[in-house]
Order: C-alpha cells, then sequence, then structure tokens
C-alpha cells in the first residue's frame, strides 16, 4: 500500500528518489519502495529522512510509534495485599514501632488499630518521646466527604460514628509533645499510615468497605516515586486539616 503522506510530502518540498536517497544515504529503489509499497525503513533512517523532509517521523511511518515499555513491578513496591483484612494488626504497629523520625496516620477513622492493640497510644508516646514527629488525621464527621463516603459504602452513619470513636481513642494524645491530631474534609481517596521511609497505603473502591479493600506496602527508593507521590498527598491534606482542641 503506497505511503501517501510520504509522496506528497516529497511533491510539496522537490524531492525525487534520487536526492532523498543520497542524503539518507540508501539506494533510490528503497525510497521507491518506501513511497510505492509503503515500505518502512529503519529506525535511524527513517529519523534523518523525516528531519531532512522538515515532518514527523510517527506522521510519516506510524509503525515506528512505540508504546513506552511498562515497568513490571516499582522497586518501591514491598508487598501487595487483596485486602486489608489480610493483615495482621502486627504488620500496621510493626511499622509504626520501627519510626524514628516520622509517623504520619491520614484516614476517616481506622479504629481497628486501637481495638486490635489497645496499647497504639502508649506506643506513639513512647515514639514521639524518642524524637519521632507523629500526625494523626481523622475524618471530619460533620463534612460532606465524610457523610458521602457512608452512603457509598453502604456504611450509613455508621462512618460518622466511628470517626468521633476515633477522635475519643486520640483525645489523650492531645498535649503530648511531639504529636499532633487534626481532623480533615477532604475526599479520602487512600489511607495512609507513614512510618519514616516505609508507608502502608489502603486503597479506597467505591461501594467497598476499606477493610475488604487492597494495601501496598511501599519503601522509598527514588526521588519523585510512588512513596513520595503518596507523602506529597498526606503533606497537601495536612496542610488543610483543623487542629482538634483539647
Amino acid at each position: 500500500m503506497p505511503n501517501e503522506r510520504l509522496r506528497a510530502v516529497m511533491a510539496a518540498g522537490g524531492w525525487t528518489h534520487a536526492r532523498l536517497a543520497e542524503v539518507t544515504g540508501v539506494d533510490p529503489k528503497s525510497v521507491e519502495r518506501w513511497v510505492n509499497l509503503g515500505r518502512t525503513p529503519r529506525r535511524v533512517t527513517a529519523l534523518k529522512a523525516a528531519e531532512t523532509l522538515g515532518e514527523d517521523v510517527h506522521a510519516l511511518w506510524p509503525s515506528l510509534r512505540q508504546a513506552r515499555a511498562a515497568r513490571a513491578v516499582s522497586p518501591e513496591l514491598v508487598a501487595l495485599y487483596d485486602k486489608r483484612a489480610d493483615l495482621p494488626v502486627s504488620v500496621f504497629v510493626d511499622l509504626l514501632a520501627e519510626a524514628r523520625e516520622r509517623i504520619d496516620v491520614l484516614v476517616y477513622a481506622a479504629v481497628f488499630l486501637h481495638e486490635a492493640y489497645p496499647r497504639l497510644n502508649d506506643l506513639l508516646r513512647e515514639r514521639a518521646a524518642e524524637g519521632c514527629a507523629v500526625r494523626i488525621t481523622l475524618g471530619d464527621a460533620d463534612s460532606t466527604n465524610v457523610q458521602q463516603r457512608g452512603a457509598e459504602e453502604k456504611f450509613g452513619h455508621g462512618i460518622e460514628s466511628r470517626c468521633r470513636l476515633a477522635l475519643m481513642h486520640y483525645r489523650p494524645l492531645l498535649g503530648v509533645a511531639g504529636i499532633e491530631v487534626r481532623t480533615h474534609g477532604t475526599t479520602l481517596y487512600n489511607s495512609l499510615y507513614r512510618a519514616d521511609d516505609q508507608v502502608l497505603v489502603n486503597a479506597h473502591v467505591w461501594g467497598v468497605n476499606a477493610y475488604g479493600a487492597p494495601v501496598w506496602h511501599l519503601r522509598r527508593h527514588t526521588d519523585g516515586g510512588m512513596f513520595d507521590t503518596y507523602t506529597d498527598s498526606f503533606s497537601a491534606v495536612w496542610e488543610t486539616a483543623r487542629p482538634v482542641e483539647g
């Protein structure tokens, strides 16, 4: 099938088969096959021909357009879990216990942590006493987005009650040096549990409670990677969140 685009570009610029062949370093019959039979030259030759003709190489030879190869596995991915319910609470607790510089938690409620590990507040106090900055961000029970999530997950007003319950759990930490607690009203796309250069990301799926949604464990590897994407998101929400009064 002839390459009509190439034929038109050559005609517009007054290019003959012989002249283009000379510039690109091929036989004139090769150029003739490009035009009349729709043959595709080697990539290096095609790039040189396109540059000579002042045309986009992919416009002349669309078959040279290659999709960027996908990376099979991110170097930051430590583990992937089908559901949050598949993780023992010890995974969360051990991660937080390892923190030396920073703990960030972004959730609506996540009361499962206190329910399954009653010493959570003691752990956070211990980390803060050792110089670890702890930031906890909970859902504002009165916000539209929290209430919308309840409707989407068919949880009704239960999610609002759990947000209030979570705040009750964390209230004893108000005023503790190194620990800040805030509430936010943003749309929560993912719950985040960060400890230094690691983070557990609990994805949220429309119509599915958080315990039934996937979790991926990330460890920071490079600037601008997946880890930074999520921690930057935390920082953006934190700026909008309101400090809880003691």
